[in-house]
Parts: C-alpha cells; structure tokens; sequence
C-alpha cells in the first residue's frame, strides 16, 4: 500500500518509486504555462533561473512589508540563510526530479512573483500543495488566481493529479480571496500548522479535486465563477472579494 501511495513524479528517477500497477504520466521539465485573466492579461509560468536574481532580489526587497507577514520561517534561529544560487539550484533539482513544480509568474515579460506546486505525489495519492506570492503592484488584477489555473489546469489534465490543496493562515484574506475566486472547498483549521515569524501558526485547508471540476478547466471555472449572475451566492461572494488583493507568498499558500 505505501508503495503505491508514496510513489512521486519523474519515473526512475523520482524518489520512492515503488511498483505501480498502470502507466504514470511524463513529467515534463522544463516546462513554460501561458495563460489569460478574465480580465484580458496575459500571463507566463517558467522556471526561476540565475539572470533572474537581481529581479528576484529587487522584488522581494520592495515588497517585504506586504510578503514577510506570511512567509514560512525556520524554527531553528541558528539555520544558515539560503542564496539566491542555493534557490534556483533546489527548484532546478525538485523540477528536474518531479517533486515540485516550481515556477515564476510574468506579466508582459516581467517577473512578478511566483507560483509553486509543491509535494506532487503520483501513485494512489496524486496530489499537491499549491503556494504563491505576487509583487502589490498587480495585486487585485486577477494574476494570482488565473497562474493557480494555469498551474493547475497543467498538473491535472497533462500530469494526472487528482487533488490540489491550499493552506492558508486565517488572517490572510488576500490569499483567501484566490482560493474562493476559483472554487476551492474548504476543509477546516488545521492548528500550528506552518511556522512563521518565530511561532508554529493556524491555517486553514482548501482543496479541490478533479470530481469538482466535473470536466471544467480550473481557467475556465474562474470565469465563470467570476461572470456569476446577480443575486447569486457566487456573485455575492465575488462582490466582498473584490475589497482584497491577491497577493501571498511562499510555500505555504
């Protein structure tokens, strides 16, 4: 059983491959997403690479103040910093090998933030975890969702997962308006969950699997959740989201 459940992406290569009965997917790597905001923007999902660093760099630096708030943290306060250079190389490594996909978001040909589906398992589980964050500047302009679509979209038609979850702290309702804006079920707390900012914190869980879906594509689901006639709960939902921007950083959702 734990054979099948454990089994990752990336066929021999992949870490706990154990005997599976029926073909896996190809996992492909490198890999470049592109897609479209209901809104008309169009959008790119490639991996990070080193000329990327300074951009990187820049952006996290202008927005710390909006991201660190979120961002997952050590609980050893002796653990070395990672460089820019250890980064790429680790998503190099997790994309390479099926772990992860780990991608950036550009707007127009600019890196503005990124989107990382995490612990892709195969086998009986077929799932992930999805984290994201996006630079203020196109916060509310429907990036984030749409590159969750687009990323998702990816794993479960061309890779075949059958689950996507999202972990969200409670406090963050702009990362939580991108979850209700495509759908997402909420399944509850989970308690001391993720640790950030010096302390074990809450988040809740959403997920979304392809019996959800019933056929939709998570794009054009977006689309149509947004486009929700008047008086519906759908549209009165998408009316008190617009108050709260999109942006979330890190693994964690």
């Amino acid at each position: 059983m734990w054979d099948r459940l454990r089994r990752r992406v990336g066929g021999d290569h992949g870490p706990d491959a154990g005997p599976f009965s029926g073909p896996e997917p190809a996992w492909q790597w490198p890999v470049r997403l592109e897609g479209r905001t209901p809104t008309g923007i169009d959008i790119s999902l490639r991996p990070l690479v080193l000329e990327d660093g300074p951009t990187f760099q820049s952006i996290r630096r202008a927005n710390a103040a909006w991201l660190e708030p979120w961002d997952a943290t050590s609980p050893d306060p002796d653990a070395p910093a990672r460089t820019f250079d250890d980064l790429v190389a680790q998503y190099e490594a997790d994309g390479r090998l099926g772990r992860s996909l780990p991608l950036v978001i550009e707007v127009d040909g600019r890196l503005v933030g990124q989107m990382s589906m995490g612990s892709i398992v195969l086998g009986s589980f077929r799932s992930c975890f999805a984290g994201y964050w996006v630079s203020r500047s196109v916060a509310g302009q429907l990036v984030t969702p749409t590159a969750l679509a687009v990323a998702g979209d990816h794993l479960l038609s061309t890779i075949g997962l059958h689950r996507i979850e999202v972990n969200i702290r409670p406090e963050n309702t702009a990362s939580l308006a991108v979850v209700r804006k495509l759908g997402f079920r909420a399944e509850g707390l989970r308690p001391h969950y993720l640790h950030i900012a010096g302390s074990w914190r809450d988040h809740l869980s959403f997920a979304l699997t392809v019996e959800d879906l019933a056929g939709e594509t998570l794009l054009d689901r977006l689309s149509r959740l947004l486009e929700a006639p008047t008086g519906s709960s759908n549209h009165s939902s998408q009316q008190s989201l617009a108050r709260h921007t999109e942006g979330d950083p890190g693994p964690h959702g």
